[in-house]
């Protein structure tokens, strides 16, 4: 069964589920106080579903999950990034359309 909703990864999660993910995994790194990722959700999880089965569609709370965005320096948000065979692949800053996130996702699924 394909996946259709967004995964929630943790500090814990993450390797599990984006470095030894089969498919491209697109991440978004938000907060709940952020105006723009609030804006950029309902994209996100339009992309899950019209994605599942060929991409990995995940969010991280960067205020619950700090390890991950030290990790990977995060520093605005949303910041999207794309990791495929564990590697990560391209990242985008900032709020976009979802025509431009499924050319994000399309270079790379």
């Amino acid at each position: 069964m394909a996946a259709t909703e967004t995964v929630t990864l943790t500090d814990a999660s993450f390797d599990t589920e984006v470095l030894k993910s089969d498919k491209p995994v697109l991440i978004d790194f938000w907060a709940a106080w952020c105006g723009p990722c609030r804006m950029v959700a309902p994209v996100i999880d339009a992309l899950a579903a019209e994605y599942g089965g060929r991409a990995k569609i995940a969010k991280v709370n960067v205020d619950e999950n700090p390890q991950i965005s030290r990790r990977f320096n995060i520093r605005s948000i949303p910041t999207l990034m794309v990791f495929k065979d564990g590697e990560l692949v391209e990242t985008a800053v900032g709020a976009h359309p979802k025509p431009a996130l499924e050319q994000l996702l399309d270079r790379h699924v």
